[in-house]
């Protein structure tokens, strides 16, 4: 695991942006006031100014509906979707979707997701990358 304070994030490198995701991010636990700071300043400088972020409501802890990152108001989308995923807005619609990787991974699994996750054209879901790195379980079946 990284030093406390640092962000452990993988981007796609190609500006082609045809994969499923455009990304991966292993936050350190799931307190949004402690990992959202680091995650927006570093794709910041990546990426512009943030506008806004989509989380999972039933993944997070206390999910605010704004946070203060570089003297910038973020807006916080909370839904509860439980696909795995942070949205990231840049501008109006220009949209990134980033794995999150659950805190408590293996090292060796958490990377083996971030790189699955940024494969170009990739086309697994979140969930289907985390299953198949075994970080993630299958969900269970529908009633019939």
């Amino acid at each position: 695991m990284a030093k406390p304070g640092t962000v452990v994030l993988r981007l796609e490198t190609t500006q082609s942006r045809e994969g499923a995701l455009d990304g991966a991010w292993w936050p350190h636990s799931r307190d949004v006031g402690a990992e959202l700071p680091s995650l927006l300043h570093a794709l910041t400088e990546h990426l512009g100014p943030i506008a806004s972020v989509g989380l999972d409501t039933d993944a997070w802890d206390d999910v605010p509906a704004r946070l203060m990152v570089d003297g910038r108001s973020v807006h916080i989308d909370r839904y509860p979707v439980g696909d795995d995923t942070v949205i990231i807005t840049r501008g109006d619609r220009d949209h990134f979707s980033l794995l999150v990787v659950p805190p408590q991974a293996s090292r060796d699994a958490a990377l083996a997701a971030m790189a699955r996750a940024i494969e170009a054209g990739g086309t697994d879901s979140a969930q289907q990358i985390l299953i198949a790195t075994g970080i993630g379980s299958e969900p269970p079946a529908e009633a019939t």
